[in-house]
Order: structure tokens, then C-alpha cells, then sequence
């Protein structure tokens, strides 16, 4: 009775946990950050689009297993729903990590951060275009606060060291790469009904078929893995947490709060880029970083209240 009693506990925080919107989306935040310090430093060891094709080629061996059972019982409702599917997982998992990947290439890491903080601001507008919703009073004042706090981390407490950061033509892929998630995440209210476990396996398969033929045009245009244990750790890493772990995560924040007030948690992901850095590089923290952080966290409270926006649709 007492392990009957003990797993039906581990089961209710289980369910408890995923049931929270703002810890699913804090730990998609640090899983991303880690992606995004993983990948500029993979840049010189793995081809960005052999990144991405064996990200998500692993993640989906990963996630197969357990999605199998779900995936059949939801055959019928695939069937009638695949163009819904294609262009979500090609939109989404399919293309924004491959232009992601390829800006980290080719910008520094402070500019690929900078640019990331946009998305909260390009979610709202993304949805604005598509379903002609207007994002409320709290969640534009959310976004104006937390976009300070990651101003503040960003500049060192010196808004003046923005206009140093001149747009590069990595820094075009990355904003091109937040367009195309901005839009992904819009689109996630148009998720059929499936188990969420059928959805990731079906998006991480479809972005592995699309990026197939881009890197073998990268394998025979003679960019290879340097076969170091760097470069296997970080094929590792980005196909286990950024991929699988945080994608679901992701997907469920969206479903439990919508689209516009998860878009406001990555604002987390250049502070969370900016702690492992401390971490890792053994950069020093300071002031403006805890002012910093102060603004960004009180930025996505506000903006995760419930509010609703004007819906301007005229179905």
C-alpha cells in the first residue's frame, strides 16, 4: 500500500509539473540558452545544417518509442490533418534552427542574443497577422519591461553600447530565424488534436526529412564534422534538451497560456545565456546583471497574467 501511495505521488507532481506554464517555459528558456552557447561553439566543429539534420534525426530515434502508441491511436485525426502538420513541423522545427544554426555561424553571440529578444515582440504581431488579434494592455507593458531588463544585461548597464552592434549578415539570418519561430508559435493554436507526445514525434520527423537534402548539399560541398569529443557532446546536447525535452515543454506552455504570453519567457533566454557564460567563461557578475534580471523576471509575470486581446477576426 505504502509504494502504491508513493507512486501515486510521483504521478500527481509529475502531472502538477506539467500542468505549470511558467516552469515548463523557464526550463525551455535554459535549455534553449544552452543551445545557443552549444551551437556557436560547435560552429568550427560541426557544419550548421549537419547540426541541425542530426539534431533532429535523434531526437526523433528518441522520441519514437514512446510516441508509437499514441501515434496510431491518432492515425485518423494525422491523416486528415497532415497539411496542418507538414507546415507546422517544416515552419517551426524544420526551418528555424537550420537559419538559427547557420546565423550563429557567421555573428557573435551578443548580437544572435539580441536579436532573440525581438521574438516576444514579433509573436504578437505574427498573431495579429494571422488571426487579427490585438495582445493586451499587460502584455505590451510586460514586454516593454522585460525588454529593458534584457537591455540592461546586454549593454552592461549602457544603452549606448547599442549602437556599437551593427547588423551583419549572420545577424539577418538569426532575425530571419525569429520571424520564422514568431510565426511557428502563432501557428501552435492551429494544433490538432493529438496527443502531445504524436505532435513532437511527427515535427521532429518532418524536420529531419527537410534537412536532408541540405546537408548532404553541405556534406558534398566539403563541410564535415570535425571528429572531436566536443563535437560529439554538442550533437548530444542539442538533441536531447533543446530538442526533445524543450520542444514538448514548449508545445504544452503554449497550450496552457497561449501563444503571446509564452513568446514573452524568451526574453529568459539571453539572461539564462548570460548565467552560463558567468559559469562557463568565468565572466564576473555584476550589478546591472541582478538589475537586469529583475526587470526581465517582472516583465514576463506581468506579461503571463491573463488578458484578453481584442480579437478583430470577422468569423
Amino acid at each position: 500500500m505504502q509504494k502504491s501511495i508513493a507512486e501515486q505521488n510521483k504521478q500527481g507532481l509529475a502531472s502538477r509539473g506539467f500542468g505549470n506554464a511558467m516552469l515548463l517555459l523557464v526550463l525551455t528558456m535554459v535549455f534553449w540558452a544552452g543551445n545557443s552557447v552549444v551551437g556557436r561553439g560547435a560552429a568550427g566543429l560541426v557544419p550548421p545544417l549537419t547540426l541541425t539534420w542530426l539534431r533532429w534525426t535523434f531526437a526523433a530515434m528518441i522520441i519514437l518509442p514512446f510516441a508509437w502508441p499514441h501515434l496510431k491511436r491518432d492515425m485518423p485525426v494525422i491523416r486528415a490533418k497532415w497539411p496542418t502538420l507538414l507546415l507546422i513541423g517544416t515552419i517551426g522545427p524544420g526551418i528555424f534552427i537550420t537559419l538559427y544554426y547557420i546565423g550563429l555561424s557567421k555573428t557573435t553571440a551578443i548580437n544572435a542574443v539580441i536579436i532573440n529578444s525581438a521574438v516576444p515582440i514579433l509573436i504578437p504581431i505574427a498573431v495579429f497577422a494571422l488571426f487579427r488579434e490585438v495582445p493586451s494592455r499587460l502584455q505590451v507593458a510586460g514586454i516593454a519591461i522585460s525588454t529593458l531588463g534584457v537591455v540592461a544585461v546586454l549593454t552592461k548597464g549602457n544603452p549606448a553600447v547599442l549602437a556599437t552592434l551593427d547588423l551583419n549578415e549572420g545577424d539577418l539570418w538569426v532575425l530571419t530565424a525569429m520571424i520564422v519561430w514568431s510565426t511557428y508559435t502563432a501557428l501552435l493554436r492551429k494544433q490538432p488534436p493529438i496527443h502531445w507526445l504524436s505532435f513532437a514525434a511527427i515535427c521532429f520527423c518532418i524536420a529531419s526529412v527537410v534537412n536532408f537534402p541540405l546537408f548532404i548539399g553541405e556534406f558534398l560541398y566539403g563541410k564535415r564534422i570535425v571528429p572531436t569529443l566536443e563535437a560529439f557532446m554538442a550533437i548530444a546536447y542539442v538533441s536531447t534538451l533543446p530538442s526533445v525535452v524543450a520542444q514538448i515543454f514548449y508545445i504544452r506552455g503554449v497550450e496552457l497560456i497561449g501563444s503571446s504570453r509564452a513568446g514573452v519567457f524568451m526574453h529568459l533566454v539571453p539572461f539564462f545565456g548570460a548565467i552560463l557564460a558567468i559559469t562557463f567563461l568565468g565572466e564576473s557578475l555584476y550589478l546591472y546583471h541582478l538589475g537586469g534580471f529583475a526587470l526581465i523576471l517582472s516583465g514576463v509575470w506581468l506579461a503571463s497574467r491573463p488578458g484578453r486581446g481584442l480579437s478583430l477576426s470577422t468569423k
